[in-house]
């Protein structure tokens, strides 16, 4: 058989070659218009870029940087930078100033593509910035900011003159593309390496029927940024199966995306619980509907129960949960339902696809307990999460030591079960379990439980020190607008759906609930803001937990 060497880039010359008028339609960030264009137009534009950035001395292995929402610009500097051979290293605009700073002097980017509204930023930090060479704003010279930056260009008159043919090389299958850090929850953010291998392997396993099984007739509207954990491989998936898609630019409230959803006819779309919460707002307070859109993969968190009952049953839209993290490019399971299950009570079949799901093929995945042993499939016994695979991380980028054990299996951090049928749960984060009288309550669970409610808009909760206890969870709610809701109306809300000991001791209303870069729940701020809350004086039903006396 041959031993065709990957390139991503061929990707997009599959898609200029045989699906070169499907439409790419754009919100640009300029102005919020709507610009079209086809992916025979991109790949024109991708070589003339590919042909700039050689003339700026980008050669293999060089990192380039890109800052940018989901726009045709950033499509664009992705497959010029990593089909030439060098790195594009997307970075996250949503991390602290401080962490951006590291993260760009960790991966030593010479040039950096960014939207208009990140110029600013970079201002702020280009005199700490020693190995960046060029700044790139993508937008056209009527919209190119007075920014001062040394060297400063818009993309459109650096690409204006350049011919839009480029000689794609022969890479090695091992040669890295793409360079992603993570949110930096518990130190510094770390850099993840990918290869043209990894990502395209990644992105043949997104294309597959129990994953998103978005084809040629598909509409897609990426939500999910470029910028966070390889846009779940959506970027390289679309072209590659020549789906219409549509990129929101910077405005993702309910009321932008709903206008793409129904504008353009999306059939499939992708992005965090958070933006669905907006959407659903929206689609109530104006008694709209959603007559094209056909599945939405959700990940990032926990999807609240309410969200696929609610998607099913008022708007035929099937809310397919997905888990995975930067270090697995990021995709490992999706939870669709076995065929043996199609004739299950809806009630029971919501059980199911409230669990992250079945691992995709190409990643194996396992719990086990403190000594590594590897732990049953019954649903109940909770273990550490490892995976392996072909698109899972092995070392961080620039880190000599391997961040897998001497088998290649990864520890996720995560706390997770697995039932008979294989689907994986995630319990908790370890780090983000609370231990109340020797036994461990999830605050993942109990802030799906809390999200059930129609008045509460997000909710989170953490552990807070109790002197007998040891920890008891604090349940810090955000009501939807206008909401009066109360602390025994939430507890009481809670009484049947939630073990007896697992309910809060007390319920705190905030303005906000603080996310992080990727648009998760910020455990750590939380714990700092509420760390030394002083919990009422009551009686804990702790001794009604399992074995509670004896622990």
């Amino acid at each position: 058989m041959q031993n065709e060497p990957f390139n991503l880039a061929h990707i997009l010359e599959h898609a200029a070659t045989f699906h070169g008028d499907v439409e790419i339609v754009t919100r640009q960030v300029d102005d919020g218009s709507i610009r079209r264009s086809t992916y025979g137009e991109a790949a024109d534009r991708t070589r003339q870029l590919a042909r700039a950035l050689q003339k700026l001395g980008i050669s293999r292995g060089d990192r380039v940087g890109t800052m940018g929402w989901n726009t045709q610009r950033h499509l664009e500097a992705w497959y010029a930078v990593s089909g030439q051979g060098a790195i594009c290293h997307t970075i996250n605009p949503r991390l602290f100033e401080d962490q951006i700073e590291y993260i760009i002097n960790h991966a030593q980017d010479r040039v950096i593509l960014l939207d208009a509204p990140f110029v600013p930023m970079m201002e702020r930090l280009q005199a700490r910035l020693p190995s960046v060479e060029q700044w790139i704003v993508l937008t056209d010279a009527d919209h190119l900011p007075d920014a001062d930056l040394p060297g400063v260009v818009d993309s459109e008159s650096l690409i204006a003159d350049e011919r839009p043919e480029f000689d794609w090389p022969r890479l090695d299958h091992e040669t890295p593309a793409g360079l992603c850090y993570t949110s930096g929850t518990t130190g510094n953010p770390k850099g993840v390496l990918y290869t043209h291998r990894s990502n395209m392997i990644h992105a043949w396993a997104v294309c597959s029927r129990d994953v998103t099984g978005i084809g040629m007739s598909d509409t897609v509207l990426m939500v999910v940024p470029m910028f966070h954990a390889n846009s779940w491989g959506l970027a390289y998936a679309c072209p590659m199966t020549g789906s219409k898609l549509v990129l929101p630019g910077a405005r993702l409230d309910g009321a932008s995306i709903y206008e793409l959803l129904d504008g353009q006819q999306v059939t499939f779309s992708a992005a965090v619980p958070t933006v669905w919460n907006m959407l659903l707002t929206h689609l109530k307070q104006n008694d709209l509907g959603l007559p094209h859109l056909r599945e939405v993969l959700i990940g990032g968190s926990a999807v609240p129960r309410h969200l696929i009952e609610t998607f099913d049953r008022d708007y035929d839209v099937t809310i397919v949960q997905g888990w995975g993290m930067t270090e697995l490019s990021p995709l490992g399971t999706t939870c669709r339902l076995k065929a043996c299950m199609k004739d299950w009570p809806w009630e029971k079949q919501v059980d199911v696809r409230m669990k992250q799901g079945i691992p995709i093929y190409g990643c194996d995945l396992k719990i086990v307990d403190d000594d590594n042993r590897e732990l049953p499939h019954d649903g109940e016994t909770a273990g550490r999460l490892l995976v392996r695979g072909p698109w899972v991380i092995k070392r961080y980028y620039r880190d000599d030591t391997d961040a897998t054990d001497a088998d290649g299996w990864f520890d996720t951090g995560d706390i997770a079960t697995i039932d008979s049928f294989g689907y994986m749960q995630i319990t908790d984060r370890a780090k983000d379990l609370i231990k109340s009288g020797g036994e461990w309550i999830s605050s993942v669970d109990l802030e799906n439980a809390a999200m059930g409610h129609e008045q509460i808009e997000i909710a989170a909760v953490i552990g807070v020190h109790h002197p007998r206890w040891e920890e008891r969870p604090l349940l810090l709610v955000k009501p939807v607008s206008g909401a009066a809701l109360t602390r025994d109306e939430v507890l009481d809300y809670l009484r049947d759906k939630v073990a007896k000991w697992w309910l809060p001791d007390d319920v705190l209303f905030v303005d906000e609930i603080p996310l992080t870069a990727t648009g998760k729940i910020s455990k750590l701020q939380l714990r700092k803001q509420y760390g030394d809350y002083v919990l009422p004086q009551q009686e804990t039903a702790v001794a009604d937990a399992p074995d509670a006396k004896m622990k």
